[in-house]
């Protein structure tokens, strides 16, 4: 059943091959099973999620009509909203705050009958890029269970690579879906800032936030995003837009359409991720389409301006958090002060508090002229290159990280780090949907991925792409080894 794609599930459920009581047990044993190795969930709602499953069975025998995503179980990252469950954030902050409301996200998927299955492990506060800074477990990569699997929504990630979830949610800032989708060998999907509503996501970089899915399949993808895709009243930077039906276009053929690459921009790739970029352009000239280099000049500065402003919006969107109005309050604590100071001091990891530093310097006196007003300058520019790129090409291709999946606790120094957002932060600076899809695997046999971008509000277009080279590539069976294999049921 796990070599299923979502709709796959869904189309079984719905033609009565598959219940969805049945399903859900099925990935739920799953979890019980394999997880020990992944340590990819936080929180595993099973009495819930079987519940939501019989009630989806019966509904399906008296006939009454099903949503899209009934009989698919969907895992969700713990940044996102979920009423009546606990939201931590991967902090110890947030340990025993219960959810008031559903995200709007999650709301769309319970009413289109997606069975929600658990939350996903990630770095706190999404500020990380390899779930190392989980305050909980630390996340590993399916494919080689030493290699960290990408962050923030590494716990995502590494659900959908192991096969313990079709599907799952994760919230990208600076690459936070898409680098752990190259780490694991699965697609993941950024949405055009506002596509899809941020209400009920835990804010860290509120211009950059986006919650997006992850998924074995562009298919899938495409699916999710026809539910989540809707415009909502709760979310004041949600684009008001009627829901595209994106499943009907994905197989027009891309012949004659034109994919930017930006060279200039490439110097930074390892020997190895550079050859399997070259043989991903490889297959998708034989799509048809027509490669021309672009200039992208200002994205040598993406990584300073990105970590400028998203820790500038960080340290203003955590001041909420101080052991009154959310979170836990130190017991140690004896006057208002200690409040304060102790919870935050206790409640938040070390990558949270450098952040919240950083930001709180940037935004301070004397200096927010020289940093945060200099960056949004600089982050304006970027986004016009990006539009006189658009010009030429209709989608722009790039690696989606300069190597592939490194080990756990391989990085210490923070601007190595870093760099690994080095190819995807631009499409948060300037708003773009972007994807990245499995594109093979080096020497080591760790996967690389593809990405794609696409003007604002061109997701269908991004997807479309994506849809074509993932045909044309035709990684039949790209699954890791050691989850590549029947639980027990």
């Amino acid at each position: 059943m796990y070599l299923k794609s979502a709709l796959q599930l869904h189309d079984a459920f719905v033609k009565g091959e598959l219940t969805a009581s049945e399903i859900t047990s099925y990935y739920l044993q799953r979890i019980q099973t394999l997880d020990s190795d992944l340590e990819s969930f936080i929180n595993v709602f099973s009495d819930r999620a079987m519940a939501k499953a019989e009630e989806l069975d019966v509904k399906r025998a008296t006939g009454a009509p099903v949503g899209k995503l009934a009989g698919i179980p969907i895992a969700i990252k713990d940044n996102i909203q979920i009423k009546r469950e606990v939201t931590t954030c991967g902090s110890k902050f947030l340990s025993n705050y219960v959810a008031p409301f559903d995200a709007t996200a999650v709301r769309l998927i319970e009413e289109q009958d997606g069975l929600v299955i658990g939350k996903t492990n990630m770095d706190e506060f999404a500020m990380g890029s390899s779930t190392e800074h989980s305050a909980y477990q630390t996340t590993r990569n399916p494919w080689n269970l030493s290699c960290a699997p990408g962050g923030s929504s590494g716990g995502s990630a590494a659900a959908v690579g192991g096969r313990l979830a079709p599907i799952a949610l994760g919230s990208d800032t600076g690459g936070s879906i898409r680098q752990p989708a190259a780490f694991t060998g699965t697609v993941g999907f950024k949405p055009t800032y506002g596509r899809v509503s941020r209400h009920g996501l835990v804010a860290f970089g509120s211009s950059l936030d986006q919650i997006g899915p992850f998924a074995n399949s562009v298919k899938d993808i495409a699916l999710m995003m026809e539910v989540m895709g809707r415009p909502c009243d709760f979310d004041a930077t949600n684009v008001k837009k009627t829901p595209e039906n994106y499943l009907d276009h994905l197989e027009t053929s891309i012949q004659g359409k034109t994919v930017g690459v930006p060279w200039g921009f490439l110097d930074e790739l390892s020997d190895g991720a550079r050859k399997v970029f070259e043989e991903a352009l490889d297959v998708l000239k034989k799509t048809g389409v027509k490669l021309v280099e672009i200039k992208l000049t200002k994205l040598k500065y993406s990584i300073p301006i990105y970590y400028i402003l998203s820790t500038a919006e960080a340290s203003t969107n955590l001041a909420r958090f101080d052991g009154i109005r959310f979170g836990k309050r130190s017991e140690s604590a004896k006057n208002l002060d200690e409040i304060y100071d102790l919870s935050r001091e206790e409640g938040f990891g070390p990558e949270v508090k450098q952040r919240i530093l950083l930001g709180t310097f940037v935004l301070s006196s004397g200096f927010q002229d020289a940093y945060y007003k200099k960056a949004q300058k600089i982050r304006t520019l970027m986004i016009q290159e990006y539009k006189k790129a658009f010009e030429i090409c209709d989608v722009i291709a790039m690696p989606v990280t300069p190597s592939p999946a490194f080990e756990i606790a391989g990085i210490r120094d923070p601007l190595e780090m870093y760099l690994q957002d080095l190819y995807t932060v631009g499409a948060n600076l300037a708003g773009l949907p972007a994807i990245s899809v499995p594109s093979g695997k080096n020497g080591n046999d760790l996967p690389h991925g593809l990405q794609f971008l696409g003007p604002q509000m061109s997701d269908g277009k991004v997807m479309h792409f994506a849809y074509q080279f993932e045909k044309a590539l035709n990684l039949t069976g790209f699954i890791p080894p050691l989850f590549d294999k029947e639980s027990a049921v």
